[in-house]
């Protein structure tokens, strides 16, 4: 018994046990268990964290990001808005008033929007808040009555102050204060209405509407009503204030209203303020913080000034004014038509120029305007018409370089593309304005040929001249002109045949001319050849002009400065139009003009030349020799030619002297100017040797040209030299061409007299030549003993023509005075009178 309990205590022990185990086990994995799970509670939580982290920060770099690119956007935009602003808005029209200064629009462009206030955009700098009002529409201002007066001032004071003076006609409907609500436009003298004139002021605008066609100003309508205006109003009146609202906008009536309902309209623009913050119909939910009040004073001062300039008359049409709205769009075909300023109504004044009138005579007395209205008119014609249509041979008689700013200078390159020919400083050089009369007269003989040929060619059925093709027509202005025809010489009456000649047949091949001149005794010289002042009927007199107009046409004596009469009809009274010019004479306006015109030229467009009568041309280049003369071995033309000078004409052309193997084929230069004496004999010496091979012999007897023969030496190293201890003239044998430059020969004596007679007479046929140098015309006379047969060229410098009758071909010796740098060649082969050349810049210390 007792062992069975104790087997059962045992076995019941044995299974506690293992119950207990187990219940350890379990415990052991349950603890377990937790542990993980708290560790992996503990992860997530950790991992949880981490993203929230992470998600933090991205949502932060993003929100960064899309703020920045926020901010940048809206001032990219705001930077655009506010030039889009400021091109809406310019000068008065949008300028904040410690800016604010009036301004007047460039011609053409139509009003723009006018400022009232600011508008704030998160955080960019303010934009300004623009209403429209000339052109556009009817304003309607509603909230505090003192707010909306001073808008109202704001806006008046920049309608006025951005468009010219007298454009803008101002009523004023101000029933309870008379006018003193805007009385600080009192200046100019607005229209006032009081009670009882709403009826007459509406009826009034409405008929001016109905009669204007084409609006030509503004009347701006402002319309401050008060409580018995708005109680009294009559159907009527609101039936014509209804047909202001839609019609008055195209015929240029605006309405500024206070204190009225205007029907909703497109063309009614409202502006709600309460606050000093405006609404606008155009602006949506923006928001203006609105400007404060334009200050009276300045108001007032503007107003003051703006009558004064109204008293005195609109300014003249400014050079840019004259400029159409293309450049080059205009045809020549049928003849020149352009604007040299404006009449006393601002419109424009157009001169013609074709068959009828053909040419312009331009007259007044000094510093009457002639300059400045020549440069006016060039000016508005070079933009007219191109260089395919127009070319312009410009003659300056005066001392002053005024066609100089055509052509190209040290300072600006430019030149305008029209220009075929300047000739400035010339008023001694009456032989360039010669040449350029012939240069026409060849011009108009070759186009009168060319147009027969084609008539002849259309009439017989043949494929001529393309029928639409033409040339382009030609201006030449001679300023001065009588410098040219006032002489008693042949050179005067050559010159008054050509342009008579031009004057005639011209204008039928597309010649034009235009004289002008500053003194009675010029004009004279027109009417002393009443076939040529015939052809000028159009006629421009300056103030106080005389003899420029009809006897009986007295305007030019009542016309003020920087005015003109402008006369289609040779003067007569009664064809009158005055004209007032603009200022052309500022430099950096014309230049940007020119530049313009000058980037524009078509290809192949050429420089112009200019002729300038107070510079000295340099022996170019083209006529020195490369290096050392030529060897023996080098071909040798049959008759080389010197050069001596530039000739006075259209083309820069130099005066060359052949050199054959004829008898006379000798050079004697003339006279007692050393440094030009020398340049001749030197540009004579380095041409030749330019064209071949030569052998050259410098025989110097003068000390004061020593120098310059020297140098001559030096670019002629292989020369021989002669000075006074030596003197020979019989240069050594040679297989080329040998030339005897002599300095001061007088001074050879009688000892050597025979043998320089000997070289002169026979040396020509031996290819022997002498280019020497006298100091007068009597010593060369006593050295040839008084035989000039071997003096077949010379050149004389200040050498009076009488002395030079012996080598003159008709009696009594050339009409020649002898001036400054000019010298008169005469070459007994190829001329029948002397011509006058330029002595080429040789001898100095820059060449």
């Amino acid at each position: 018994m007792g062992s069975h309990r104790n087997a059962l205590v045992a076995a019941i022990r044995q299974e506690l046990a293992e119950a207990r185990g187990t219940a350890r086990a379990v415990l052991a994995a349950a603890e377990s268990a937790r542990g993980e799970a708290q560790q992996r509670r503990q992860l997530v939580r950790e991992a949880y964290a981490t993203c929230l982290s992470r998600l933090a920060e991205a949502r932060e770099a993003t929100r960064a990001d899309i703020e920045d690119r926020y901010r940048g956007e809206a001032a990219r935009l705001a930077g655009h808005l506010r030039g889009l602003a400021t091109v809406s808005a310019t000068g008065a029209a949008g300028a904040p008033w410690k800016l604010w200064a009036p301004s007047e629009p460039p011609p053409g462009r139509s009003p723009g929007l006018l400022r009232i206030g600011t508008i704030s955009f998160d955080g960019t700098a303010s934009l300004p808040g623009l209403v429209p009002l000339l052109d556009v529409a009817h304003l309607h201002l509603s909230g505090p009555p003192a707010i909306l007066d001073e808008v109202i001032t704001g806006l008046l004071l920049r309608a006025l102050g951005s468009t010219r003076p007298g454009e803008v006609e101002l009523t004023v409907y101000d029933p309870e204060r008379l006018g003193g609500t805007l009385g600080a436009f009192a200046p100019l003298g607005p229209r006032i209405v009081g009670p009882g004139g709403l009826t007459a002021l509406l009826d009034e605008t409405v008929e001016h509407i109905c009669s204007v066609a084409v609006r030509e100003s503004w009347r701006l309508v402002v319309l401050l009503a008060d409580r018995a205006t708005t109680e009294e109003m009559t159907r009527a009146q609101r039936a014509q204030l209804d047909r202001i609202v839609r019609t008055g906008v195209g015929r240029g009536v605006h309405l500024v209203v206070r204190g009225l309902e205007l029907e909703d309209h497109p063309s009614v623009e409202r502006i709600a303020v309460r606050d000093r913050v405006a609404t606008c119909g155009s602006l949506g939910r923006l928001e203006v913080q609105l400007d404060p009040p334009p200050p009276t004073e300045r108001v007032a001062a503007f107003c003051r000034e703006t009558a004064e300039r109204l008293c005195e008359g609109p300014p003249p049409a400014r050079l840019a004014d004259l400029e159409p709205a293309r450049t080059w769009a205009e045809s020549s075909r049928y003849g020149l038509i352009a604007p040299i300023g404006d009449s006393t109504d601002s419109c424009l004044v157009e001169v013609p120029l074709g068959d009828d009138p053909p040419h312009a005579l331009i007259g007044g007395p000094a510093e009457s305007g002639k300059t400045n209205l020549i440069h006016t008119w060039l000016g508005s014609l070079a933009t007219r018409y191109g260089p395919e249509e127009l070319a312009l041979y410009l003659l300056d008689f005066t001392d002053g370089e005024s066609f100089a700013r055509y052509v190209p200078g040290a300072r600006d390159p430019s030149w305008l593309p029209q220009v075929r020919l300047a000739g400035v400083n010339v008023s001694g050089d009456r032989e360039f304005g010669l040449a350029m009369l012939r240069h026409l007269g060849e011009e108009l003989r070759s186009r009168a040929q060319a147009a027969k040929r084609h008539d002849t060619d259309r009439l017989s059925g043949l494929r001529g001249a393309d029928p639409d093709g033409h040339w382009p027509r030609i201006v030449a202005v001679i300023d001065e002109f009588p410098a040219l025809l006032g002489g008693r010489d042949g050179l005067a009456d050559e010159a008054a045949e050509l342009l008579e000649d031009l004057a005639r047949r011209g204008p039928a091949q597309g010649i034009h001319l235009i004289l002008a001149c500053q003194e009675v005794s010029g004009i004279q010289v027109l009417w002393g050849r009443p076939g040529l002042i015939a052809q000028f009927t159009l006629r421009i007199a300056l103030p106080k002009a005389r003899r420029v107009l009809a006897d009986d046409n007295l305007a030019a004596s009542v016309i003020p400065r920087h005015h003109a009469v402008v006369n289609p009809e040779s003067g007569l009274a009664g064809a009158n139009r005055v004209v007032r010019l603009p200022d052309a004479g500022d430099r950096t306006a014309w230049r940007a003009v020119q530049r313009r015109l000058w980037r524009s030229r078509p290809s192949g467009c050429e420089e112009p030349r200019l002729f300038d009568g107070n510079a000295v041309p340099r022996l170019p280049s083209a006529y020195r020799p490369s290096g050392r003369v030529p060897s023996a071995d080098a071909p040798v033309g049959s008759s080389p030619g010197a050069v001596l000078g530039e000739r006075i004409d259209v083309a820069a052309r130099p005066a060359r002297l052949r050199l054959g193997r004829m008898p006379g084929r000798n050079l004697a230069v003339l006279g007692t100017r050393t440094d030009e004496a020398c340049d001749v004999l030197a540009a004579a010496a380095l041409s030749l040797a330019a064209q071949g091979p030569a052998h050259f012999s410098i025989v110097c007897l003068e000390p004061a040209a020593e120098r310059a023969a020297a140098r001559l030496v030096a670019e002629l190293p292989a020369a021989d030299w002669y000075d006074s201890s030596d003197v020979h003239f019989g240069p050594p044998a040679s297989d080329v061409p040998r030339y005897v430059i002599g300095y001061g020969l007088d001074a050879a004596g009688p000892p050597h007299r025979p043998a320089l007679r000997t070289l002169l007479t026979d040396g020509p046929e031996q290819r022997i030549h002498v280019l020497g140098w006298w100091r007068g015309a009597g010593r060369l006379r006593d050295d040839l003993a008084g035989r000039f047969d071997p003096i077949g060229a010379w050149v004389a410098l200040d050498v009076h023509g009488s002395e030079l009758a012996a080598l003159h071909p008709q009696p009594g010796g050339p009409a020649w005075y002898p001036r400054p740098r000019r010298a008169l060649f005469f070459d007994r082969s190829v001329h029948r009178t002397p011509e006058v050349i330029i002595p080429y810049e040789v001898n100095s210390d820059h060449t």
